[in-house]
């Protein structure tokens, strides 16, 4: 089973878009049988709570179902995940930094079948394959454009859809 991760800062917004987003393209490829799916934000204040309502209100007008809850990115999350994605760089950095902590520390047999996890932004996927020009997935909370996130996150999906099947030949 390959597993993804996204993470965004509070885990409401871009990161369970993106979750939805992916989900939805897994399925309609036939691989939910093969890639496992999750989201996770590296601020723990809303934990438990649901996604925005802008970002349930986008992921309903395309009819992607979407009913997961917020949780907190955990050290364990990068030995248990494949591909780690922050939405932004303030997010890949802390992820850095709690990967350099395990590395550091010496359980690197921790890592999910002996090998750390590709951690790394989103959207380098949509860029390598031309489809975007941004590096990272804005935030909407405070700016309300979801409309310009789940354009993004789409074609990230996209990309990383076809990364993940010519890397592991699905």
């Amino acid at each position: 089973m390959i597993r993804v991760l996204f993470v965004c800062m509070g885990n409401i917004c871009r990161s369970p878009m993106a979750e939805a987003v992916f989900a939805y393209k897994v399925k309609a490829a036939g691989l939910s049988n093969k890639i496992e799916i999750d989201s996770a934000g590296t601020g723990d204040w809303h934990v438990g709570d649901s996604a925005h309502p802008g970002t349930l209100k986008i992921l309903k007008h395309n009819s992607i179902p979407y009913n997961g809850r917020a949780r907190h990115f955990i050290t364990k999350d990068l030995t248990e995940f494949d591909y780690v994605l922050a939405m932004d760089s303030d997010n890949l950095t802390h992820i850095g930094r709690m990967l350099n902590e395990v590395e550091n520390a010496r359980v690197s047999q921790f890592f999910r079948e002996g090998k750390r996890p590709e951690v790394r932004l989103f959207l380098a996927y949509a860029n390598k394959a031309g489809l975007v020009d941004a590096t990272e997935v804005p935030d909407p909370y405070y700016t309300g454009e979801f409309d310009l996130v789940y354009s993004l996150v789409e074609k990230g999906s996209t990309a990383l859809l076809d990364h993940i099947r010519t890397a592991h030949n699905l």
